[in-house]
Order: structure tokens, then sequence, then C-alpha cells
């Protein structure tokens, strides 16, 4: 299937991830402006940030099962809604409690209900399953151009402007993911559910999966990701200005990061519909923990933190297609955004851990150095994590009717 071909309900995901991603990865370099706002430590804002991420996760799931009961079109609008507001609300806050409950429970509810676990949910049941990781690719790789094109515009608002207006632009951009959902629909024509999964309940496939044990390692390996990626998001900007190096170079790194993923989440996407999705998302983490290695053991220049921006970008994001084709292959797409839901709470939680012991280790240590050897450690190990998986697609028999 040429990508030209997919659904109207795809692009118009990919234009949801765009803003609500976008708009996420670029909150690292609004720490330096926020702390000196509060005359606070890091760790104020790592913590606002960890209980964002810890919100996305808690909330996943509950919005999961009720975008498999109620559409993905009416969770999103409600989610644009949420976004905002906490965008809002972040800009004209004057105490760190409205902060942690603007930017911290408001966010995180908006992104649980306009990120990859909803859209990938919907596409799932209108794509064909040969083409899935192709298309979850695809979503992944273009919702990620959300990286590339936000963070430069932010920090342009950033030296133009201050911070407050900054947030009040994105909390006006949420409004085109609302507008985006009134045009989403997945017909019962296109739908890609099968009978025997139609007629299976909720609790049945909560059961089946809990049992399932490669559903845990799955859960286990996306943790490592969550971890990795919100400590780079988050702090990178920090540590690249400790090092002496002005704020446009993290800005450009964090581009990089943006732009690089656009290809790496399509090629690992394509990679997982040609070969063994196990094999290759062990590739990807061996290759990350090489990347993170050499980050931190060469000096870092202008071009060392360009390229790493490059080079971890090729795998930051290849996870999703790959962790959510995986979930798709061997449970199927009926309840695909509850059981990926559960799965991107456990990356929540790695993302708390990450953004948060990321501020507490520099505060208490006053450099990152542990927490970027914790990142190669734990890439080696979720690549080992996902060998085992039996990754089969389990097959359900419909139950005897009665005479």
């Amino acid at each position: 299937m040429s990508i030209f071909r997919f659904p109207l309900l795809v692009w118009l995901g990919i234009g949801t991830l765009i803003i609500s991603l976008g708009i996420r990865q670029s909150f690292g370099i609004f720490m330096m402006p926020i702390t000196d706002t509060f005359q606070s430590g890091r760790e104020f804002f790592s913590l606002a940030i960890a209980l964002q991420n810890l919100m996305f996760g808690a909330f996943q799931p509950f919005i999961g099962m009720a975008a498999d009961r109620f559409g993905a079109k009416r969770i999103i609008a409600a989610g644009g809604v949420a976004y905002a507001l906490g965008l809002y609300l972040t800009s004209i806050a004057t105490s760190t409690g409205v902060l942690y409950l603007s930017m911290g429970i408001l966010i995180g509810l908006g992104l649980s209900a306009t990120s990859y676990v909803i859209v990938l949910g919907a596409v799932a049941k209108v794509v064909p399953a040969e083409h899935t990781a192709k298309a979850f690719g695809l979503t992944t790789a273009m919702g990620s151009f959300g990286m590339f094109a936000v963070i430069p515009g932010a920090q342009s608002l950033l030296a133009n402007y201050d911070w407050q207006t900054a947030m009040q632009v994105f909390a006006m951009a949420c409004t085109l993911m609302i507008a985006f959902s009134v045009f989403m629909k997945t017909s019962a024509k296109n739908s890609t559910v099968s009978a025997v999964e139609d007629n299976q309940t909720l609790k049945e496939a909560l059961q089946e999966a809990f049992k399932h044990p490669g559903y845990w390692l799955i859960h286990a390996g996306f943790f490592v990701c969550g971890f990795q990626v919100m400590f780079i998001a988050t702090h990178l900007p920090s540590y690249i200005s400790d090092k002496g190096l002005p704020g446009g170079v993290a800005a450009m790194a964090l581009a990089y990061v943006g732009i690089f993923n656009i290809f790496g989440s399509y090629f690992w996407g394509l990679m997982g519909d040609r070969f063994n999705k196990r094999i290759v998302m062990t590739s990807l983490y061996m290759m990350r923990a090489v990347v993170l290695a050499l980050f931190v053991m060469l000096p870092l220049t202008t071009e060392s933190a360009t390229i790493f921006g490059a080079a971890i970008g090729f795998c930051w994001l290849g996870t999703v297609p790959l962790t959510s084709g995986l979930v798709r292959q061997i449970f199927g797409p009926r309840y695909m955004s509850t059981l990926y839901g559960l799965v991107f709470f456990t990356h929540q939680i790695g993302s708390f851990i990450g953004a948060w012991v990321g501020g507490r280790v520099f505060d208490y240590y006053g450099s990152y150095e542990p927490i970027w050897w914790a990142s190669v450690v734990l890439a080696v190990a979720a690549a080992l994590l996902h060998l085992p998986i039996n990754d089969k697609p389990l097959v359900r028999t419909a139950a005897p009717v009665a005479a």
C-alpha cells in the first residue's frame, strides 16, 4: 500500500501529533527562564515535567479504554481543550503550586488524549495488518516533524518576547487539534477488526495480555525508552549550557533530534514490516547505547552536540512503531488503545524518573554524568529484553453458539 493511499484519518492524526508532541518536546528550553522567574533550583521544573509525564501515563490506559469505546475523535477534541487550558494557566501562574496543576496535571491529561496511543489505536483499525508498521512509522515520523518545527519557533518566541507569551501562542495552536478531530472517521467498512475479536470483552483482552510473558517484556523495554528520551529532552539544553556553549546550540541539537527522528521513525517502521520486530528493536537499543556512550566520552563541542542530536534522533521514537506494532501483531487491533495505553503508562513511569532524577542528581552532585551512564546500561538491558518475546499472533476461536 502506497503511503498516499492511507485513509484521511492517518493524515489528520499526523497533524494532531505534530502539534501535541512538538509543543511537549519544546519544554526543555523553558527550564532556564521559568526557574529564573520563580527563583528556584532545577529540581522544581524537573518535578513539574516529571509529574506531567506521570499523569500522561496514568491517564493513558483510561483514555485508551474511552477511545476504544467512544471513538478517537471525541477523545482528541477533549484532550485539545485540556492541553490549551494547561498551557494558558501555566502562562499566568504566580506560584509553583499552580504550575504543578497546569503544566503537570492538565497538560499531562491533554497529552494522553492527543498523542500516539489514541492516534495509532485509530490508525490500527483502518490499516491492514501487513502495512501496520509502515503506517505507524509514517505517523510517528511525520508527527515528529513537530519537534523540528516547533522548537525553533519556541526559541524565537523566547528571544523576542517572554516565556509566558510563548505558552499562550502554544495554547492557541491547540485549537487546531480540536478542528482536526471533527473530520476523523473510523467507518465499519474500513475496520480491520475480526468478528472473533469484536466479540471479545475488555476484561478478556486484559486477562489475555496479562498472562502473556512477552507483554511484560514489552513493558520493560518501553520503560527504558521513556527514561532515556525524557531525560534527554528535559536536561540536554541545560547540560549543553553548563559546558559553556550558547543556548542556540541546544535548540539546534533538539531540532536535529526532531528532523532525524522523522527519517528514523519511518525507517524503523519499514524494518518492522520487513523483518522480525524483536530483532529490529534489539538493534535500535544497541544503537542508542553506542550513541549515548560516545556522547559522554567525547569532548562536547557545537559539532558534537549537533551530531549527537542527529544520531540519537534517528533512533529516538523508532521504538513507537515497533512497540505498538508488536502489541497489534500479538493481540490484534480491537483493544490496542487500551493495551498499548498500559504499555505507555510504563513508558511514562520511566519518563517521570528520567526527568525528575536527572534534576535531582544534578542538584546533588553538580553533574549529569551518572544519569548519562545509567542510560547506556539501560539501553543494553532493553536490547536483550526483546529477544525472548514470543511475537506470534494469538489465535482465538469463537465461542460455541447455544442451541
